[in-house]
């Protein structure tokens, strides 16, 4: 079975014949994204709710399950809207009904149960993006999330983030520049991400409708740190870009995400900063600064 996320992010597939369900599409977030989704063009062909099968949702049919969802539709993508105790059930089902690539929406979703969702989608195959992501939008082509669709106009610069509102300020201000978006994907906000940073850097890596990246990083981990070691020892062929959110944040405090937390010289702006700068990576003060340093 071939990647379908590597297969859309390298050039050498089609998002819009995707086949998307919504999990926990009954429930107020859930309905209220399924109908924006679907408006977007993307093709959303059902969703599941425990006990609700035959209900329809903005025109959409509800199954119990994704082994009645896939056996009736086909789906090979899902988007998660499910409460973060039944998270890591709805991916476990998810893949073994047969999907390849589960959309993570899920807050607070405990450590354990993220990294044992991510040894499920690797024994099938598949890839998680998530949990406490906004999703991922090829702008024109597909929309897997709850981002707002304003900011986002097709072109060619990749933006990954680790933060939902910075990405959509970001790529504003981006299109208010002319730089359009081939992809904007949300690792998510949690100390440990399904899909990481790298992972997708080296998806992208030989697509020639990619020429510019921004990483959006924020305080806590070293995720960033990370990053520019790859880009280094891997020689980069793309230009990359990055802001990192953070810079006034007390230390050792946990700010919003999980993830944002300053233990002693790790995670801070400064140690990011540093490690970018010496990979070649220019780094903003402000975010409206990124369009100027792609430039």
């Amino acid at each position: 079975m071939s990647n379908l996320l590597k297969g859309w992010l390298s050039g050498g597939g089609d998002p819009r014949k995707a086949s998307v369900i919504i999990q926990g599409i009954t429930g107020r977030y859930g309905r209220l994204h399924a109908e924006l989704i679907k408006s977007y063009g993307t093709n959303i062909v059902g969703g599941t709710s425990p006990g609700k099968g035959g209900q329809t949702v903005a025109g959409l049919p509800v199954y119990n399950d994704c082994h009645g969802a896939v056996s009736a539709t086909g789906a090979d993508v899902s988007v998660v809207f499910v409460p973060a105790p039944n998270y890591l059930e709805a991916v476990s089902e998810a893949f073994e009904a047969g999907i390849r690539l589960v959309i993570g929406i899920t807050e607070r979703v405990p450590l354990r149960d993220t990294l044992r969702s991510i040894e499920i989608a690797k024994k099938y195959g598949g890839n998680i993006i998530g949990p406490n992501t906004p999703g991922l939008i090829m702008p024109g082509r597909i929309k897997l999330g709850i981002m707002p669709v304003q900011p986002f106009i097709p072109g060619n610069a990749v933006v990954l983030s680790r933060s939902g509102t910075l990405t959509y300020e970001i790529s504003n201000y981006l299109k208010k520049a002319g730089i359009g978006i081939f992809a904007a994907l949300g690792v998510g906000g949690d100390p440990i991400n399904s899909t990481n940073f790298i992972e997708v850097l080296e998806m992208i890596r030989d697509n020639k409708d990619v020429h510019t990246v921004v990483v959006i990083g924020e305080i806590g981990g070293d995720s960033e740190e990370r990053v520019a070691s790859f880009i280094s020892e891997t020689k980069y062929p793309k230009k990359v870009a990055a802001y990192i959110a953070g810079r006034s944040a007390p230390r050792e405090k946990k700010m919003g995400h999980a993830g944002a937390i300053i233990m002693g010289d790790v995670g801070t702006v400064e140690s990011k900063e540093r490690a970018l700068n010496a990979a070649g990576v220019p780094v903003a003060r402000m975010p409206w600064q990124l369009p100027s340093l792609l430039k």
